[in-house]
């Protein structure tokens, strides 16, 4: 097997992990990167860079970039917050309509599997914004014609982000009292799941919950 997969959020919590990985997975041959700015260099200052393409493009004007979707998987680990994004029109730019955009682009250049990191509690009905904006880019991914399409809805997050989120901190504090379902998840597993379904020459629609994503990592 020989793979080719752009990345989008590869500086990210997830997108980080996503990036070792198939770096070092032989069953990805070319690893291609798109973001708005170029890798910081201890990202990848121990991996082998022989089969990475770093691509700095406006994301905004990502149709002007297409090629860089020209591959057969695309992962989309982006992700942003309220806080962040500064407005619900630009959370939704980014959680969203980039998302969107590029699936469309990447189905155009041949792509037959589009993987993306959304989020548990994704409903396009939920009436709390963060759930809905989740729940209509998953409707929206759903509805394209890719050979498959695997979501994955992690609960919260574990790993070292460059930014505080205090709430994520007290999340982990108390994370054995939580419930099965909502029980936080490793980001590196969440990575782990992406590349690995990645991998996989399974046609069809899969949504990946959390427990499934620890349990997944557990058969490791």
């Amino acid at each position: 097997m020989s793979l080719s997969v752009a990345l989008l959020g590869a500086t990210g919590l997830v997108g980080r992990d996503c990036l070792q990985l198939l770096l070092r997975d032989d069953r990805f041959a070319r690893v291609v990167t798109i973001g708005r700015r170029a890798l910081p260099p201890e990202l990848v200052a121990r991996a082998d860079r022989s089969k990475l393409t770093e691509r700095v493009v406006d994301m905004d004007r990502l149709a002007e970039s297409a090629d860089a979707l020209e591959v057969d998987r695309v992962i989309c680990a982006l992700g942003t917050t309220m806080k962040q994004a500064g407005s619900r029109e630009a959370f939704r730019r980014v959680d969203h309509d980039i998302p969107l955009e590029a699936a469309r682009i990447a189905l155009a250049r041949g792509a037959a599997h589009y993987l993306l990191v959304s989020a548990l509690g994704a409903s396009a009905t939920s009436r709390v914004f963060y759930n809905r904006v989740k729940g209509e880019i998953e409707t929206a991914v759903l509805a394209l014609p890719f050979r498959a399409t695997t979501i994955v809805r992690p609960s919260l997050l574990l790993g070292d982000r460059e930014e505080s989120r205090p709430g994520e901190r007290a999340g982990k504090a108390v994370a054995w009292l939580i419930p099965g379902r909502w029980r936080p998840v490793r980001a590196h597993d969440v990575a782990r799941t992406l590349v690995d379904e990645a991998a996989s020459d399974r046609a069809g629609a899969r949504i990946v919950e959390s427990e499934q994503i620890r349990a997944h990592a557990a058969m490791r």
